[in-house]
């Protein structure tokens, strides 16, 4: 059974083989050194530097610049080589690959950050102290509405996107079934506040038309990048991205996502599940009082089922009993316990899921949210080693032994 056979039979809640395995990014150079590879990011923050220097300052020189690199065919196999390289020697099998925002998508870019399409600020950073570069969220673009509506419209077009989709598609087929990269898509409602910042973003929640403005254009985009991937050949799955809460709660109202978020998934979903392909969500965070809907709108699979959050009754074990036939859960070793407990605790843990959720299909193990610097080596491969040991079907119950 390939890779792609094994993801698909388990969100459609059948026992495949063996338990796949997903990781939403390796982010860990540690990790990266251990299986001999570079890290994606790593010279990013002096590429920019240098770059910018050699355009003597001039933005939009700079910009076209960085673009045209990023776009390149050279660059594009490069870089999707090497990221697919370190999950096919980590034997992890679902990849995903984001095709909008982010790095890959800048708009505008700086000496030391850059703006992507959506209007999102990610500074680029070097740690001296791990020698790693990495892209962190900062802050929104937009003040207001008026700079949201001046800014570049959202393109699905860009034809950057489908070359990176099919270049995906060709390096995954060299891996000989071994592993499946799905395209990515941030969100719709994650995607609208980051733009602004959530303080601006909140000011604007009692301006019902400019809030459906925003989420609508992230949901039309979306949706396009969706067919898109159907028409270039997407058979299995696509991922959203789209954090809904946070450690304590939802990040907005209920009431809010009904009315504004929720059709866009809803038509989305639909779109997909009719041509036979899968909708995965990934949202961080304590989702309990909106799960039922999520299940609803049509998602096949939910990760990662944030771990550490305060809510006890947002607990993977609670939920797989009371929703384990209707969705598949994707999760949910915690980052931290990965960085900071002992082995045996992630050993007992990675089993406990394993043997719980396992039986029947309907499970993917992964992180609790991705492999960031501080998760340290021996839990990661102490993950992986109880995944080889007791993750194939049919899975028998030792959780007593």
């Amino acid at each position: 059974m390939d890779a792609q056979e094994r993801i698909l039979k388990t969100l459609d809640h059948e026992e495949p083989d063996k338990i796949p395995s997903f990781e939403l990014s390796i982010d860990n150079l540690t990790i990266c050194q251990h299986y001999g590879i570079n890290y994606y990011l790593q010279g990013i923050s002096k590429t920019f530097s240098d770059t910018f220097n050699l355009c003597e300052g001039d933005r939009d020189r700079f910009t076209q610049t960085i673009q045209a690199a990023m776009a390149s065919r050279s660059y594009l196999k490069n870089a999707i080589k090497n990221y697919l390289d370190l999950y096919y020697k980590a034997e992890i099998e679902l990849v995903n690959i984001p095709l909008s925002g982010y790095y890959f998508f800048p708009i505008i870019c700086e000496k030391d950050y850059l703006i992507d399409e959506y209007g999102r600020i990610f500074d680029l950073k070097h740690n001296p102290a791990d020698d790693m570069d990495i892209a962190y969220y900062r802050e929104g673009y937009f003040k207001n509405i008026k700079e949201f509506e001046g800014f570049f419209p959202l393109d699905p077009e860009n034809p950057r996107r489908e070359r990176m989709f099919k270049t995906m598609k060709k390096i995954q087929n060299t891996y000989s079934g071994k592993l499946y990269c799905i395209p990515a898509i941030w969100g719709i409602f994650e995607s609208s506040w980051q733009a602004f910042g959530f303080v601006n973003f909140s000011k604007l929640l009692s301006n019902s038309k400019a809030i459906k403005d925003i989420i609508d254009s992230r949901g039309h985009f979306a949706m396009e990048l969706t067919k898109r991937f159907i028409d270039w050949g997407e058979t299995g799955a696509i991922l959203l991205y789209d954090d809904l809460g946070f450690k304590s709660g939802l990040l907005t109202r209920p009431k809010i996502y009904m009315q504004y978020v929720f059709p866009w998934y809803k038509r989305i979903c639909n779109y997909a599940n009719k041509r036979g392909v899968k909708m995965i969500l990934h949202s961080c965070g304590d989702l309990y009082p909106i799960f039922e809907d999520l299940i609803n709108v049509g998602y096949s699979g939910i990760h990662p089922i944030e771990p550490t959050t305060a809510d006890p009754d947002y607990d993977i074990f609670k939920l797989h009993e009371k929703y384990g036939e209707k969705i598949t859960f994707i999760g949910n070793v915690s980052p931290q316990d990965l960085a900071d407990k002992d082995p045996d605790y992630i050993k007992q843990y990675t089993k406990k899921l394993i043997m719980t959720l396992g039986p029947g299909g309907g499970y993917i193990l992964s992180s609790g949210h991705s492999i960031n610097p501080a998760v340290t080596l021996d839990n990661f491969l102490v993950m992986r080693e109880i995944l080889k040991k007791y993750g194939n079907y049919p899975i028998i119950n030792t959780l007593k032994e």
